[in-house]
């Protein structure tokens, strides 16, 4: 066995690249090459004790466990000005995994409709004159594994407590659960399903094939209870920021839960929420872990985290300054330490531990065709 387990080397027995369509060899390509000789670098050289390395540059490939980490939380970082001084909650839209197959066959139809769907429910039940009667605001990111990897297509949402009135008042939610949760599972499914009805109806789903499925499947999905989740969270700045940071910067799978690797299987850690949350070793052959992990590749160009209401980015200064005077508060000043953290980045020697490592050169790339196969076949992926 390794004594260091990571994807890299995973995919690096276990990947078989014969059938993968080309988005997915191309990101798959990233992944192996990522802080690598090919990839390129630099040559450092410590200024204290003339220890000289290679540091090898990273795929910034979003689906790379060793990219995302630190990218993701100065992202959320950003977000700090938009933070407001309120109650936030944390709803949760969750697609039925009978929809598993048509998500596989179409993800960017899945997936906006999910988006979709999920603002419409919270922004009608704003909108409501029985309830805050005002426009809502809502940070979406999209998820698509279970802790085994599993396809489990949800949306986790991170709400203000409140709406902004027309009238330029702020109108602060006062429930635990921000709004009754059946009824906003009842609204979300039916809005999702009559979406999916429309875009059949035009053709957009024409990889399902068989006659009467998407009806079929769609009368079954509307006698079906969906899953919505939703609480109050937090109310704290800095406490928001770190929990859209853990939200944000999950991907299919870190480094650091995958345990061992060895020529046969993989052996991964995940959360079973049926057992107290309790963590568990999950032993799986290495082409079935890479067929899970690739479930989880989005289609390129889609936008995994999504803002709505008066966070969206056309109207959000204009709307949080109002908000922030409706509430009486100022706005909050530049922070220090994100400036820092978005600076240049130091290096630290490993041999005298010293910041002090400094560029004297640089070594080229020697990246790999991201290509497909020759005579390649699209593959699909069950769940």
């Amino acid at each position: 066995m390794t004594k260091t387990a990571t994807l890299q080397q995973a995919l690096t027995r276990f990947l078989d690249p014969a059938g993968l369509d080309r988005h997915r060899q191309r990101v798959c390509t990233h992944l192996l090459a990522c802080r690598t000789e090919a990839m390129g670098g630099m040559v450092l050289q410590c200024s204290d004790c003339a220890h000289v390395q290679p540091h090898y540059f990273g795929c910034r490939d979003r689906h790379c466990p060793q990219c995302q980490g630190r990218a993701i939380e100065q992202w959320a970082e950003r977000q700090q000005a938009n933070i407001l001084p309120v109650r936030y909650y944390h709803v949760v839209f969750t697609l039925p995994h009978s929809l598993n197959g048509w998500v596989q066959l179409h993800p960017e139809v899945i997936h906006r409709l999910l988006f979709q769907s999920a603002w419409h429910t919270l922004r009608m039940f704003g909108r409501d004159p029985k309830r805050l009667d005002g426009q809502m605001g809502m940070i979406a990111v999209l998820h698509t594994r279970g802790q085994n990897l599993s396809q489990h297509v949800h949306l986790h949402c991170l709400v203000p407590g409140g709406a902004l009135s027309d009238d330029g008042n702020w109108r602060e939610a006062r429930s635990n659960y921000l709004f009754p949760v059946r009824a906003l599972s009842r609204h979300f499914r039916g809005h999702m399903v009559s979406a999916l009805r429309k875009v059949a109806t035009a053709g957009d789903l024409h990889r399902v094939t068989w006659p009467g499925d998407v009806d079929e499947q769609l009368n079954t999905l509307m006698t079906t209870e969906w899953g919505v989740y939703s609480k109050d969270c937090l109310e704290h700045t800095p406490a928001v920021v770190r929990y859209l940071a853990r939200y944000t910067r999950q991907i299919a799978i870190s480094n650091a839960r995958i345990l061992t690797v060895d020529d046969h299987q993989v052996i991964l850690r995940y959360k079973d929420y049926r057992d107290r949350e309790r963590h568990k070793p999950l032993i799986l052959d290495g082409k079935e872990f890479v067929r899970r992990f690739l479930l989880h590749v989005l289609p390129k160009g889609l936008m995994r985290v999504r803002h709505y209401g008066f966070l969206a980015n056309r109207c959000r200064r204009q709307r949080l300054v109002q908000i922030r005077r409706a509430l009486a508060v100022v706005e909050p000043a530049p922070d220090a330490d994100m400036a820092a953290s978005e600076a240049e980045p130091t290096y630290t020697c490993p041999h005298c531990r010293q910041p002090s490592l400094q560029m004297i050169g640089i070594l080229s790339s020697q990246r790999p065709s991201c290509g497909p196969p020759p005579n390649h076949q699209e593959q699909r992926y069950r769940t």
